[in-house]
């Protein structure tokens, strides 16, 4: 079992929702955290609130989309901290729509998903999770740490209609695990660096509870246990995977016991 305790974790997405929560969980139990964030103004708040709960904290506003960026966060970890113990890539966009939509009345296609929107998804959810992986995942092999690599997969892996591109990437983040898990076992690095998913349901974070409240209604309609997940349950979850060292190369829901219905 590992101990959070003096760990490090990298998080992207740190200046708001679930990376947020996680980095607050990981320095209440000890740990140290390196944020990184597109809005330096969020992450300049979770710093301070960080910094005032006693923790410890660095931090490094950036775009997970570029390389360079992604290789000064993992070089961050190292020079603040000496070590690197938990990857968690958890910034994310979503542009919604659908592939084609046909008009329900005439039956023509009127509007249609447009590249950009698509393009932008697989940029952030995919290609930004590859460049943090791939970065800290070389500072963590050579110098000799141990700890987990904790991707952020969805319900929406599932196959959420409106949702083609976001779905698409989370469910490479399903896969992600066994091929990272079988790489590292192929090298001898397997009972040193884990890779696991993680594939929340709809989560209470400030954009979800900010949404119509009708159709929110309906969502959690869906949902047996009859309300959001909460963040801190989210960050609960990821903090006994990283204890756990049995977990690797899996995806974990956490979903309330939501069933996607045949509408996504």
């Amino acid at each position: 079992m590992l101990d959070i305790k003096d760990a490090v974790a990298v998080i992207t997405g740190g200046a708001g929702g679930i990376g947020e929560e996680l980095a607050k969980y990981w320095v209440r139990q000890g740990g140290k955290v390196v944020l990184s964030d597109i809005s330096a103004e969020g992450l300049s708040r979770v710093e301070a609130e960080i910094k005032a709960m006693g923790g410890q904290v660095a931090t490094l506003a950036g775009d997970t989309t570029n390389e360079e960026d992604c290789s000064r966060l993992a070089d961050l970890a190292m020079e603040k901290f000496g070590s690197l113990n938990l990857v968690a890539p958890a910034a994310g966009v979503i542009r919604d729509g659908l592939l084609v939509a046909p008009d329900r009345e005439t039956g023509k296609v009127t509007k249609k998903m447009s590249l950009a929107n698509f393009q932008a998804v697989i940029d952030i959810n995919l290609t930004g999770v590859f460049l943090t992986v791939r970065e800290c995942a070389a500072r963590m092999i050579d110098h000799g740490c141990r700890g987990l690599i904790c991707l952020f997969s969805s319900t929406g892996s599932l196959g959420t209609a409106g949702q083609l591109n976001y779905s698409s990437t989370k469910a490479a983040m399903n896969v992600m695990p066994k091929v990272i898990t079988a790489e590292f076992f192929r090298r001898g690095l397997g009972d040193k660096i884990r890779c696991v998913a993680i594939a929340p349901g709809y989560v209470g974070t400030p954009m979800v509870k900010g949404m119509d409240q009708k159709a929110l209604g309906k969502i959690l309609e869906q949902v047996p246990i009859g309300r959001l997940i909460e963040p801190a349950e989210v960050a609960s979850l990821i903090g006994e995977l990283y204890r756990n060292e049995a977990m690797a190369g899996e995806t974990f829901f956490i979903h309330g016991g939501l069933r996607l219905g045949s509408k996504g």
